[in-house]
């Protein structure tokens, strides 16, 4: 039986709007002997029912799973996760052309603290908290009952996530050899979930990389934080004339030249191993198009005022340099930052830089980053495509 906790009469509104999240200072409960990870279910002040969840010793106290009084077990899984592939089969995410995409996205998914990333038949698991990585055994099972022969293998990558080194990283069903080979939107790629970033690639940037191959003809692109290279592939698959991906680490660009390579792009490419901030300084080459997906430059609210002077000076740069006419695809993926944030950052990048820019485009995470109604935060990912004038 689940231990119980009860919320402040005060502080019932987060939770009665269903966000997923409770956070300490709402709990009136001593929690002192309760363990990280264990479920527990929430009370009113009234010791009515709200809701069931994982327990953790944080700010945020209590990762809502349901609303409803169920047990968090097996069958729930399974329901949860069949649900969460029955809404990416009507994406028409599972094709010939494309077999890559997040499967689970936590709290989007009714799941919180649970990625699940499908890459041509293996899962990779990533848990964010340490409830979920208890259930991890049932979450294999869910996979495998929903997947069936679609699933070759169940990856559990969390060390990371969790920053725990004493936590085994390896497979829950099934092997596979890395690379592995998937693909997306008709381009082949080598993923590597064992040593590769977050689960082996960032999905969340398909449908934009597919925007990118629109505007890519005959041009002449520089993509920046480039990781593995998926934008540059995208570009080159579309008729690019060139196309020079940046990154500063080593690794990322060996990753990129074999995504490059595997699908012939070579002639058509070059790799450049330099730090973004500071190559964007003084351009030595006019590009028609630049692409800015830099890594997080917040993940907590104390840090979002330097993250934002890093999007302004970044994107000044870039406006500065561009050609006239020249398009840049701006990203930010911190979640810190708020949509009308970052355009406003834009602005003030491109007032600073003295030329005129339009927005043609407003850019966003795909619908298999689905965000909770309840639980905005889950919007994370924002962009535009700008042109300069």
């Amino acid at each position: 039986m689940a231990a119980s906790i009860q919320i402040q009469k005060n502080k019932l509104h987060s939770v009665q709007r269903k966000h997923p999240w409770i956070f300490s200072g709402a709990i009136a409960t001593d929690v002192s002997s309760l363990e990280n990870g264990e479920v527990v279910s929430v009370y009113d002040h009234k010791n009515n029912f709200i809701a069931r969840g994982h327990f953790q010793h944080a700010t945020i106290s209590v990762r809502i799973l349901t609303f409803e009084d169920v047990n968090i077990d097996a069958a729930f899984f399974t329901a949860k996760i069949s649900n969460a592939v029955e809404v990416r089969q009507k994406q028409n995410l599972f094709r010939e052309d494309n077999n890559i995409c997040r499967l689970i996205h936590g709290e989007g998914d009714g799941l919180p603290g649970l990625i699940v990333d499908f890459y041509n038949g293996v899962a990779v698991v990533q848990c964010h908290s340490i409830g979920m990585y208890q259930e991890v055994n049932l979450i294999s099972e869910a996979l495998r009952a929903v997947l069936g022969e679609e699933l070759i293998a169940i990856y559990s990558k969390s060390s990371d996530t969790l920053r725990n080194d004493e936590l085994e990283d390896g497979y829950l069903f099934g092997d596979c050899a890395t690379p592995h080979r998937a693909i997306e939107n008709e381009v082949q790629l080598n993923i590597d979930w064992n040593t590769g970033q977050k689960t082996g690639f960032f999905i969340d940037q398909r449908e934009n990389r597919f925007l990118l191959g629109k505007y890519s003809k005959g041009k002449k692109i520089l993509n920046t934080f480039c990781y593995s290279g998926g934008f540059s592939l995208l570009a080159l698959q579309n008729d690019a004339a060139l196309v020079h991906s940046l990154d500063s680490s080593k690794k990322a660009i060996a990753l990129t030249d074999e995504n490059i390579a595997l699908n012939g792009f070579e002639d058509r490419h070059q790799s450049i191993v330099a730090d973004a901030m500071e190559y964007m300084k003084d351009l030595k080459e006019d590009y028609d198009i630049i692409i800015l997906d830099p890594p997080a430059f917040a993940k907590h609210r104390n840090k979002r005022h330097k993250a934002i002077q890093g999007y302004k000076r970044l994107n000044a740069h870039t406006i500065r340099q561009i050609k006239p006419g020249g398009i840049i695809f701006t990203f930010s993926c911190s979640q810190v930052i708020d949509k009308a944030l970052f355009t406003n950052t834009i602005i003030a990048a491109a007032i600073e830089s003295k030329r005129n820019v339009r927005i043609l485009e407003q850019l966003h995470q795909p619908a298999d980053h689905p965000i909770n109604a309840f639980h905005p935060e889950g919007e994370y990912l924002k962009g535009l495509v700008i042109q300069v004038d």
